[in-house]
């Protein structure tokens, strides 16, 4: 069985932070984009590739020359897209938080919904050395995807801006991988 690295780094700090951010195109910070930047150096990889969200795309292009793909985007938030969670009704909140797929933000996205727009970004990579600039979510829906973590495991793993998870990924149907890097400080 032939396998690859992929790692999956989250975007560097944007401009809001402390909201729903998915489909709202924020920008990384200069700082958010430098973290990434050093988080990336001496990753030896073949492809790049990153969300099409300007938070993501500027951190992958620091990074070196990168292909577009909107799969990678984040889990959209529909009406509560950009608004702090303070903002949101919370018990309405609390059963999106529990129950994702049950419970989507109004007009936004199902969980399951980002998993198979993930899963199948995922299922046409080439099996080379690739570097993903993504989204928590999206890492989240591969991890889920590719590692079998159910939903509350893959929620339960702290992501901070500029995180970069690394998996050995093999090719079959479908496609698995084991978890061999988590890197947040």
């Amino acid at each position: 069985m032939t396998g690859f690295r992929l790692h999956l780094l989250r975007h560097g700090e944007p401009e809001l932070t402390g909201r729903m951010l998915g489909r709202t195109d924020s920008p990384a910070t200069p700082r958010g984009i430098a973290a990434c930047v050093g988080r990336a150096r001496g990753l030896e990889v073949d492809r790049r590739i990153s969300s099409d969200l300007s938070r993501a795309r500027a951190c992958s292009e620091g990074i070196g020359p990168s292909i577009v793909d909107p799969r990678w985007r984040e889990l959209d938030f529909g009406a509560w897209d950009g608004l702090s969670p303070a903002a949101i009704d919370a018990a309405a909140l609390d059963r999106f938080w529990q129950d994702p797929d049950a419970a989507p933000p109004p007009g936004g996205e199902r969980w399951s919904d980002l998993v198979g727009r993930v899963s199948a970004a995922i299922s046409e990579l080439p099996p080379e050395p690739t570097l993903i600039v993504t989204h928590g979510g999206a890492i989240r829906a591969a991890l889920h995807m590719l590692c079998g973590f159910d939903r509350r495991a893959v929620w339960s793993i702290a992501l901070p801006y500029a995180s970069l998870v690394t998996l050995e990924v093999w090719d079959g149907a479908p496609r698995t991988a084991q978890l061999t890097g988590l890197v947040t400080a």
